[in-house]
């Protein structure tokens, strides 16, 4: 069997309907609005996401993280009216205050902690995921290319926005994989958004080619079993901004794909939880038909199916 053929009998045997709906929509010429069906059963009436759409959190009620994932699928499946109802609830979320502190909205909630959780999503852990701009940058930058631009929710975020890229001018390459790719969404979205942005655009992109280059796991034989960046956490075709730079790591991630699948068609999953243990095996199983469909488009991207 194919690497597609493996991955698609594990997605039908194993994936959430939400999961299921975008393998269709990639590659089996499903609908968009089957995807927006099941992602909508994840938002609250506050329009934020909770529900363990980010399946490592089960907290139903919403956050920051896992309101961000909502966007990230919205994205994959190109999404961008501003008015559809799931867009609208986002922003509404954003706006309300909460998981808010003026600044940042909190990579963390305390009602976490009520509910199954790895340990980096508990509201006491140092784990670096919780840097102050994971998931800021991106939700800013959804903002300023969703929101009205005469609304508060769109001066907040352009005030978020311009902090977020003077703290990362200041500080420097970041060591955390998930924040960089938070300042990448927010130079997409101020692409998006047409405007001239908060920030300066060019320096950012320029900076963000060298984090990108910093960031990406040299050693290759580093991916076989942990947890590492590797191109396709930034980005997903020859097309992208950071191909050029990256070239002869990403063309080998194609191959890489393809020996480290699985008998049963799915991926390692290189991370786990400390506790909760019959919970965290649903959840690995949700992130395996997640990294199926990524891996896919990965080598889609790069012409491999």
């Amino acid at each position: 069997m194919s690497v597609l053929d493996k991955a698609r009998s594990f997605v039908y045997r194993s994936a959430r309907p939400l999961d299921l709906a975008r393998w269709q929509y990639h590659f089996e010429q499903g609908t968009r609005e089957a995807v927006l069906a099941a992602l909508a059963f994840y938002q609250n009436e506050d329009g934020g996401f909770g529900h363990a759409l980010e399946p490592d959190s089960w907290n139903p009620n919403s956050s920051p993280i896992q309101t961000w994932t909502a966007t990230e699928i919205l994205r994959e499946i190109g999404c961008a009216e501003r008015e559809h109802p799931i867009i609208r609830g986002i922003l509404r979320y954003l706006d309300c205050g909460r998981d808010f502190d003026s600044r940042h909205w909190s990579a963390v909630v305390a009602s976490n902690n009520d509910y199954p959780h790895a340990p980096w999503w508990h509201s006491g852990s140092a784990s670096s995921s919780h840097h102050s701009y994971n998931p800021t940058a991106c939700l800013a930058g959804f903002a300023l290319a969703y929101a009205d631009r005469n609304s508060r929710l769109f001066e907040t975020a352009a005030q978020i926005a311009r902090e977020a890229v003077q703290a990362y001018f200041a500080q420097g390459l970041l060591d955390d994989m998930h924040t960089a790719l938070c300042y990448i969404r927010l130079m997409e979205y101020a692409e998006q958004a047409g405007a001239e942005p908060p920030f300066d655009l060019p320096a950012l992109k320029a900076m963000l080619r060298e984090q990108v280059q910093h960031s990406i796991t040299g050693n290759t034989a580093e991916w076989e079993s942990g947890y590492v960046c590797r191109p396709s956490q930034f980005l997903r075709s020859r097309e992208s901004l950071f191909y050029a730079d990256n070239r002869e790591l990403s063309d080998y991630e194609c191959g890489f794909i393809e020996h480290s699948q699985l008998e049963d068609g799915s991926w390692l999953v290189p991370w786990g939880w400390n506790g909760y243990p019959d919970e965290w095996a649903i959840s690995r199983t949700y992130w395996k038909a997640n990294l199926a469909i990524l891996q896919l488009l990965y080598l889609q991207g790069f012409s491999k199916l």
